[in-house]
């Protein structure tokens, strides 16, 4: 009968004592266009941080990296084809000092297609390899890790050289993705055992050993987004569906009528990690960090409390992400309802694993509440209302309903819903849950 007493509140309800700050606090304009900033194509960031790497991100590796209109353009273009060259000529051609692509057929016949300078477009490339030609290094993400020596172990399924990003120089700034990467010697080579082709128009195309795949939402990256379908994209920006798995030789159908041109929450997957697309424009609408911490003061001025300590309760700062604060909420993850960490209804007998909730008396998890802090992975700049299951990650209705319907590869051709602040598989019918507060008693 505890639960008639007690006034039960969703976020929405709970009484704010001063005017919004969320809404004083944001401003998009004025934080993401400077006056004389560099033009933005967009910003990659890997699913699976909530904001940065967990050691911190550092140079090249990090959790988001911006992509800005370069100084002195630096893409380039297939230009003439070296057919039937014996591997000694190609590699007489490809030491020469420009970007070009071998395609190895057999041991006695490589074709070649050179590259040359492109003045109207920008090249972004990301892999795994430190060696100079990679703008992005990429590593494995590993699910919930919160130190790099939990992802060290792991056998790397990331290519060292995974693809390239090709930005127009001149509006719209259209961006495209590619397969594999240029290596030091500017070269790209597909070896005898890799997927390729020869197209109807007499060009060389092929895949890269475990694929970089690439889902673009329909709607956009908005609050009425739903799910693409995955598609395999080759090393010549071409559009197939997938493999039957990862790596197998035969490539799938070739997609006539989707292009490698991103879009505004575009997902690309490098086996091992995926990451999120978001244009300039987009982020001009997405709220920032500073909108993410005024909801953050907007709560914990609100003063929800712990139904069972009556203490009050605070979601900590955005900086201490990893270590559970004593004011820290908690939620029974089967029905919603948030407490303090307490030790009521922890039988013994259940190792520990499921509570039971002293409100409802449902049986299940009980896990700590983190804020998610990476905004760019929210549709919308609702108030932070819902969790993500089994992890607590917390964020808008409706982030938490568009992460829970989209599948993401994982393994070899296994996909599953998870949630994007730090990639643990979703749990429960849904994948999240409503979170129910409780307002002070005074």
């Amino acid at each position: 009968n505890n639960e008639k007493s007690v006034p039960q509140l969703l976020i929405r309800d709970l009484k704010f004592e001063k005017p919004s700050l969320a809404k004083l606090m944001f401003s998009p304009d004025q934080e993401n266009h400077p006056s004389k900033a560099p033009v933005k194509y967009g910003e990659l960031i890997v699913l699976g941080y909530n904001g940065s790497l967990p050691n911190g991100d550092r140079g090249r590796r990090k959790s988001r990296f911006a992509l800005f209109k370069r100084p002195k353009a630096n893409g380039v273009k297939p230009s003439t084809v070296h057919i039937a060259c014996t591997p000694q000529a190609a590699k007489a051609i490809s030491n020469k000092d420009q970007h070009s692509i071998s395609y190895t057929l057999s041991r006695a016949q490589t074709v070649v297609v050179e590259y040359t300078h492109d003045s109207n477009t920008d090249m972004f490339q990301i892999g795994r390899s430190t060696e100079s030609p990679i703008d992005f290094v990429v590593t494995d993400t590993v699910p919930g890790s919160q130190s790099n020596s939990d992802t060290q172990s792991v056998q790397s399924t990331i290519s060292r050289f995974a693809c390239r990003i090709i930005c127009e120089r001149n509006p719209p700034f259209t961006a495209r993705i590619y397969a594999a990467g240029f290596d030091s010697s500017k070269n790209i080579f597909l070896g005898e055992k890799a997927a390729k082709w020869k197209t109807s128009d007499g060009q060389m195309d092929g895949l890269t050993t475990n694929g970089v795949l690439v889902m673009h939402p329909r709607n956009g990256f908005t609050e009425d987004s739903k799910p693409g379908v995955w598609r395999e994209i080759s090393v010549c920006g071409n559009v197939f569906s997938l493999r039957e798995t990862r790596s197998a030789q035969q490539r799938g159908k070739m997609v006539e009528n989707e292009t490698n041109q991103l879009q505004d929450g575009s997902l690309i997957d490098l086996c091992g990690a995926t990451l999120l697309w978001r244009t300039a424009e987009g982020l001009s609408r997405t709220p920032t960090v500073k909108h993410l911490e005024a909801l953050r003061q907007e709560i914990n001025a609100a003063r929800p409390q712990c139904p069972v300590g009556f203490n009050t309760l605070a979601f900590p700062s955005m900086k201490r992400k990893d270590v559970v604060d004593e004011k820290q909420p908690w939620v029974y993850l089967n029905c919603g309802h948030v407490h303090g960490y307490h030790n009521w209804g922890n039988k013994e007998e259940r190792d520990g694993k499921d509570r039971e909730c002293p409100m409802c008396r449902s049986v299940g998890p009980y896990v700590p509440l983190w804020l998610g802090c990476e905004a760019g992975f929210y549709v919308d700049a609702g108030p932070p209302t819902h969790a993500f299951s089994p992890c607590g990650h917390v964020c808008s209705e409706k982030t938490t309903a568009y992460w829970s319907q989209i599948p993401l590869p994982h393994g070899t051709h296994t996909f599953h819903a998870a949630c994007p602040f730090c990639a643990h598989q979703l749990a429960g019918e849904q994948g999240y849950i409503r979170l129910i507060f409780q307002g002070p008693l005074d």
